[in-house]
């Protein structure tokens, strides 16, 4: 059963879902935007039998605090130092990092931080290479270069319910697999008084995502995580380019493409939970024997 806790954090209340028996290995969940833990509501228990799983939400997400700006500095870095602490709060000493979107600049930067804490990297279109960003995201690479009152104002559509919707759409060959509540739940949540300024803030400092780039590859190059890219093809704004490109600084990194979108977890949660399994169960087994 998962069972849905908050741990203090800094101060703020972290919620996060937990699955599985404490003392198997560990792979923490990292949603992305525009959602929450909820995005991994049919893939814990797919995995908790066999592993503990806890996916947090991030703040200003799903039903984390989202304190206000003048309290709290919504930067990927500070998104990341909470996660960071919140593992340290909960207990997580080692475990795997199962990345998706936003997500993964963040369990990224922990893997910088910590890497003799993790122990295999899973990315769900989640990007660390300048060839996986689609066209979609020029009006926010615009944003970076001109950080304008007239760019930040172009980016509201993107918060937006159709906005929200389009995303779990676009790409997905069997639109009756999407269930509503997902994008319904983002929207709600998205629409929260002041959240509009920020996820704005967020669409700005993800420049600096991609400013370290070269350090998440030399992560990938010099430390060599067992590391498996699950990935929607035809995601609107993470190419498949950027998951083959796991490859260049991994070699031993394993590529599965799904003809789904974005939200994969929505049409393909079965084969992506066989493919952890397989890879994990797989990975650890070679990691003893060495």
């Amino acid at each position: 059963m998962t069972k849905y806790l908050h741990a203090t954090v800094d101060g703020f209340r972290i919620f996060y879902r937990e699955a599985g028996p404490k003392t198997a290995p560990t792979i923490l969940l990292l949603h992305g935007f525009p959602t929450s833990s909820h995005m991994f509501r049919n893939l814990i228990p797919l995995l908790a039998d066999r592993y503990h799983v806890v996916a947090p939400d991030l703040p200003g997400f799903g039903f984390s605090d989202s304190p206000p700006r003048e309290r709290f500095r919504y930067t990927f870095e500070h998104l990341a130092n909470v996660i960071d602490s919140f593992t340290q709060t909960i207990g997580l000493e080692r475990y795997a990092i199962y990345v998706f979107d936003y997500g993964a600049p963040v369990g990224f930067r922990l893997a910088l931080a910590h890497p003799e804490r993790i122990t295999a990297v899973i990315s769900q279109n989640g990007n660390a290479y300048d060839e996986g960003l689609s066209q979609g995201w020029n009006p926010i690479q615009k944003y970076w270069k001109q950080p304008t009152t007239e760019n930040r104002a172009a980016l509201r559509e993107f918060l937006g319910p159709e906005a929200t919707k389009a995303q779990y759409f676009y790409g997905v060959q069997d639109a009756t697999l999407v269930a509503p509540e997902a994008f319904e739940l983002d929207s709600a949540l998205l629409a929260r008084s002041g959240n509009d300024e920020i996820q704005l803030d967020l669409f700005l400092d993800y420049a600096t995502n991609v400013a370290l780039y070269p350090r998440f590859q030399e992560y990938f190059r010099t430390q060599q995580p067992p590391l498996l890219a699950v990935w929607g093809k035809s995601d609107p704004f993470f190419l498949p380019e950027g998951a083959q490109a796991f490859k260049r600084d991994n070699p031993k990194a394993e590529v599965h493409f799904y003809d789904t979108g974005h939200f994969a977890l929505e049409t393909h949660v079965q084969e992506i939970a066989s493919a952890i399994r397989e890879f994990l169960g797989r990975t650890a087994t070679q990691a003893n024997a060495a």
